[in-house]
């Protein structure tokens, strides 16, 4: 007999150029029962932006009533716009088995390890294997100018400051292994007592048995 699972609600977290998106990229490929989580934005969809599947776009008394009624995990105000995490879908994922992939900095994790949802979440940041590796990552990908780059390499520090908020910590310096360790993290996180809820009930029936045994 198998017992039914509660979804986790899994969070990466790391400096720009660590591996993070590529690793999420990976997870979402690796197991396509995985969902990403849609933010709320304030600010108006770009070309070839969809609601709901890029952002959910919302007004800012919509979101900031949300806010009032702590349905959203966490948020931030983004050069003049309100982005943040609806905790309703996340919800409805978690309590159906299926679980949530977050790509948030240390200030959105920090939330979202503080709100109702906290004890199903797994909390995983990424490091570069030094700081001169994470700059030639940067570089490398092409897709910042050299001011862009200077500026993510400030940030840098900051971020990392924050590895000891996260409950696993992986050092990217292999890509490939950096993944199987990701996914074993998950695995077990998956298998955990409290992310059972069928667990007791299974156990009760075998008590039954036993005791059926005994007379």
């Amino acid at each position: 007999m198998t017992t039914s699972r509660r979804g986790l609600l899994i969070i990466l977290s790391s400096p720009s150029g660590a591996g993070k998106s590529t690793l999420a990229k990976r997870l979402m490929e690796w197991d396509d029962t995985l969902e990403f989580s849609v933010s709320s934005t304030t600010r108006s969809p770009r070309e070839g932006e969809e609601d709901g599947v890029h952002y959910h776009f919302t007004t800012e008394e919509d979101f900031k009533y949300a806010v009032s009624e702590g349905e959203m995990l966490e948020h931030a105000l983004v050069f003049g716009n309100y982005y943040g995490s609806p905790a309703g879908p996340v919800r409805t994922a978690i309590e159906s088995g299926s679980d949530v992939l977050f790509d948030v900095d240390w200030q959105g994790a920090q939330q979202i390890a503080n709100s109702a949802l906290r004890d199903h979440v797994l909390s995983i940041f990424v490091l570069p294997p030094s700081i001169a590796e994470l700059r030639r990552r940067l570089e490398t990908r092409g897709q910042d100018s050299a001011e862009v780059i200077e500026k993510r390499m400030r940030q840098s520090w900051d971020e990392i400051s924050h590895w000891d908020g996260y409950e696993y910590v992986l050092i990217n310096d292999d890509l490939d292994q950096s993944f199987e360790r990701l996914k074993t993290i998950i695995a077990a996180e998956r298998l955990r007592r409290r992310q059972q809820p069928g667990l007791m009930e299974f156990v009760r029936e075998l008590q039954s048995e036993f005791e059926g045994e005994e007379t």
